[in-house]
């Protein structure tokens, strides 16, 4: 049973909200999101292979995003991921609202009341599944799919577009292995 309380993705949210009161949902440099966007092929459940390193999911691995439609039009955004120290399930609730148009892969997320956090698709593939995803600026990242151990050579075409925008290959923090 999960927990009710998300006590690891707490801790990072005064960081994360001071970062989101100085203009987080603007793009960082050179990342493009992607175009033609489908978010009915984006819904559903993301593994994260791999992340950079930030308080809010420390010690969580086997972390999910969940994706689904929101009654007003937006996203409701659940993540999930196993506490290795306190070995227990967290839980974070969020919602997530498009930046410009429903087809442009760029979205804002709050966890936490009216602050929004920038939400970047850098690089989809075509058949959604795999997906770069950069916040707020390139010290966040996040390397998802829906397999839990998608194929290397997919994985290295990813990290290699991370490569481009200056994010280190030691700066990653493998969660799941890719095949």
């Amino acid at each position: 049973m999960p927990s009710q309380r998300p006590t690891h993705f707490l801790p990072g949210l005064v960081m994360l909200i001071s970062l989101l009161l100085s203009g987080c949902t603007q793009l960082p440099k050179g990342v493009t999101p992607i175009k033609d966007f489908e978010l009915t092929r984006y819904l559903g459940t993301w593994h994260e292979i791999a992340r950079l390193d930030h308080s809010f999911e420390n010690d969580l691995m086997q972390v999910t995003a969940t994706y689904s439609l929101r009654e007003d039009g937006g996203v409701r955004v659940l993540n999930r991921g196993w506490n290795t120290v306190e070995k227990q399930w967290e839980e974070a609730e969020g919602k997530a609202y498009f930046v410009e148009t429903p087809d442009v892969g760029r979205l804002k997320v709050s966890f936490f009341g009216p602050f929004y956090g920038g939400y970047n698709i850098h690089k989809l593939s075509p058949d959604y599944d795999m997906a770069l995803v950069i916040g707020p600026s390139k010290d966040y990242a996040w390397l998802l799919a829906r397999s839990q151990q998608p194929p290397a050579a997919q994985c290295e075409r990813f990290l290699k577009a991370a490569d481009q925008l200056g994010i280190a290959r030691d700066d990653w923090i493998e969660v799941n292995a890719c095949g």
